[in-house]
This record gives structure tokens, sequence and C-alpha cells, in this order.
């Protein structure tokens, strides 16, 4: 027998070919899915780079910005009385000693003892406040918010107080108290026709607590 019809009989030579051929498909699958892992593994890590520069740049963006703060809340005093606005001098806590004037008195004053940062009053706005009102020529006392332990409020400019209260009042802002020395034709007169009125010039303390 020729070698030829030994190798047809016995197979090798094509079963030979026939798995290098299959060997070789085989290693350009494994190759093709190597290759689409890589990729794949590739891609996942661009976007946990991508997610990373984002959340770099939103903790940067954030650490350059102030959180937002509370606002403050009413102040108390002990006793409860009075209620103070945010962040209003704890001396409003205190009823203020008021003396008499110096000197004669020809026209208002309006001087503030301690300046408060809140809103400035303004005509038509109501405000409320703690006063003590006493005679500018002898320093006696006639009137206080403080004996009855509760605040007082009006409308601004309206001709519901005093004038001197209408105008001394206006701009001054809630957490400040003010001193009040008012000429007599801004008050109740020398001789006021109202009953129990004070008379002559008058001085007052006044905390303002609030503008609505």
């Amino acid at each position: 027998m020729s070698e030829r019809t030994e190798n047809l009989s016995t197979g090798q030579g094509p079963e030979t070919k026939a798995q290098r051929r299959l060997a070789a498909q085989l290693a350009a699958q494994k190759a093709a899915e190597a290759k689409k892992r890589r990729q794949a593994w590739l891609g996942a890590l661009a976007g946990v780079a991508v997610i990373a520069v984002i959340v770099g740049v939103f903790v940067v963006a954030r650490g350059g910005q102030e959180e937002p703060k509370q606002a403050a809340a009413p102040a108390g005093c002990s006793g409860g009385f009075p209620t103070l606005p945010a962040g209003a001098d704890q001396a409003l806590c205190t009823k203020p000693q008021v003396g008499k004037g110096e000197g004669e008195l020809t026209g208002l004053k309006a001087t503030p003892l301690i300046r408060g940062t809140g809103p400035a009053a303004q005509p038509g706005q109501q405000v409320t406040v703690n006063y003590v009102g006493v005679s500018y020529r002898s320093g006696d006392e006639f009137d206080a918010s403080w004996k009855r332990s509760e605040p007082f409020s009006f409308v601004l400019g309206q001709g519901n107080v005093i004038p001197g209260w209408d105008q001394g009042m206006q701009g001054q802002t809630v957490g400040s108290r003010v001193q009040l020395d008012i000429p007599a034709d801004m008050a109740y007169g020398e001789k006021p026709q109202r009953p129990g009125a004070p008379a002559g010039p008058l001085r007052f303390v006044v905390d303002i607590l609030a503008v609505q």
C-alpha cells in the first residue's frame, strides 16, 4: 500500500488540518472575547473616573459656599418679659433708669442709647415698644409700660401718639433704645387739656421691639 493510500485510510492527514482550523477559530474567538472584556473594563473605569470628577467638582463647589445660617430665635428675658427681637442687646431686658434733662429744651432730640440692627420704623407701620416717661424738668416718672409688663403698640405717623413720638421714632431701628427729649408743644403742652396728662417738656426712653 502506498503512503497516500495509508494516509487516506487512517484519516490522520485531513483530521489534523481540521483540528488546526478549529484551534485557530477557538483562538480567534477567545481573543475577540478577551478584547471585549478589556473594552468593557476600560469603559467601566472611564465611567468611574467621570463620576469621581463630577463628585470632586461638586465637593469643591460646595466647599466654597457657606452653609445657610438659621434665623436667630427671639431672645427671652428672665421672667419672660419682655421678648426681645433676634440679636438684641440683653440690656433691653432691664428697665432703664431715666433722669431729668439739663438746660432749656428748645427742640425735639432723639438720641440712640443702644443701636439695634433690625429694620427701621417707617410711617404707617405698627411699632411695638417698651418705654419709661418722666418730666424733663424734674425727672419724676409719670408712666412706664414696664409697670404693666406689657409692651405698647401704635401706628407710626398717624397721630395716635404725641407729635414728639411720631417724629422722633421715624427711622429708629428694631433693637434700639432711644431717648426722646420732647418740648412741651410736641407733647401735651404746658397746660394739658387732657386729664392726667403730664405738663411741660418730657423725656422718654423707648425700646423698639418690633415693626410690622
